[in-house]
């Protein structure tokens, strides 16, 4: 389902701006449809009433709750089910992290990001825009103790591959679901069709924040990480997200996926550093969440720390995370995989072949740090 022919429904049971906006409102909030402080019956149209309790449940199914997986730092890894018997993930973030929800945007994932376990069992479907927003009605009703305040679009699933409906799904969080615009997060590995529509966003219309998934400066590595992301250069993506962060006054968010021995060295500090040098951009260095069955590993929290201490040095504002639900072993994709990942789970658009991945050779290393 989608948030267009939602509304569609809602009209031709008789519903005005009004009635319309105050369903979506309750809903996208996590709020019963026939409650608040006026009774239903007070002011809907009899056929939007008569319908409300059917349609409740019609909702609810689009996104329902499979497991929960509490993590030691507060997060909360969730497998959800959809009404196809498919089955996606969105995740709490730990509450010092601004109540924040990563949501997905799809079933699997086409870019094939070798890191990535989501990635290796390639697009199985695209999600409708209220299965999108349904993550976070569900998050807010079953965890109404920790208020959602933010969503981040970096789950399960390529946002930019998915764009008409993410971008519907923003503009109803932006309004009825009553989110910050700067605290909505689109994020992408970087598609000219996503930064163009971005750009064309105009006044009136909720303008996200941007998170580029960059991962390497050099850009066969960058290929060889994520292989089936466009083939745009590192400083392209980089000069792409600066002009819509300076347009949209949010700073762009660099999100680097540290992984031991590829992508943790000096020369990418210094490629970093070049690369955002006068940029209005923000680094978030999130070493790697180990996946059972791939070679690549987590560096240590000191390499780690290294990294980003070298790159406060260099000018970049730098915030090193540690990735929510490493404990439970819950990167993205884990907790489907775990569980058989649903109906058809298996191939699908982009499905990747068994992992063997050597990174190209470093380039020569700084002796600064």
């Amino acid at each position: 389902m989608d948030i267009g022919t939602l509304r569609q429904r809602l009209r031709a049971l008789g519903a005005g701006p009004a009635h319309e906006a105050r369903v979506l409102r309750h809903w996208a909030q996590g709020l019963p449809l026939q409650g608040g402080r006026r009774r239903p019956e007070d002011f809907l149209p009899k056929a939007l009433r008569q319908a409300l309790p059917a349609l409740a449940d019609e909702l609810a199914a689009l996104a329902r709750l499979q497991s929960a997986h509490p993590g030691a730092d507060g997060s909360v890894r969730l497998l959800l089910a959809l009404r196809d018997g498919q089955s996606i993930e969105s995740v709490l973030l730990p509450p010092q992290r601004s109540q924040g929800l990563c949501v997905s945007t799809q079933v699997g994932c086409a870019v094939g990001c070798v890191f990535c376990m989501t990635g290796q069992g390639g697009l199985l479907r695209q999600l409708g825009s209220a299965e999108i927003v349904a993550q976070v009605a569900l998050a807010r009703t079953a965890y109404a103790a920790r208020p959602v305040r933010k969503v981040v679009f970096m789950g399960m699933g390529e946002p930019a591959h998915n764009l008409d409906a993410v971008l519907e799904a923003i503009e109803l969080l932006g309004t009825a679901g009553g989110i910050g615009h700067k605290q909505l997060v689109f994020s992408t590995v970087g598609d000219a069709r996503a930064f163009e529509s971005l750009h064309a966003l105009g006044p009136g219309r909720v303008r996200p924040a941007l998170a580029l998934s960059l991962h390497s400066t050099d850009p066969a590595r960058r290929a060889a990480l994520l292989p089936r992301a466009p083939r745009l250069s590192p400083a392209e993506l980089v000069e792409q997200g600066d002009r819509y962060a300076r347009a949209s006054g949010y700073p762009l968010q660099v999100q680097w996926t540290l992984i031991e021995g590829v992508n943790d060295g000096d020369d990418e500090v210094e490629g970093i550093a070049a690369l955002l040098a006068g940029r209005h951009a923000l680094m978030n260095l999130i070493p790697y969440n180990d996946v059972p069955g791939l070679v690549l590993r987590r560096p240590s929290w000191e390499r780690a720390a290294a990294m980003a201490r070298a790159l406060h040095r260099r000018g970049v504002l730098t915030k090193l995370r540690r990735s929510a639900g490493q404990d439970v072993e819950a990167g993205c994709g884990q907790l489907r995989a775990r569980a058989g990942a649903g109906a058809g789970a298996g191939v699908g658009v982009g499905a990747s072949a068994p992992l063997v991945f050597v990174p190209p050779p470093p380039r020569p290393q700084s002796r600064s740090q």
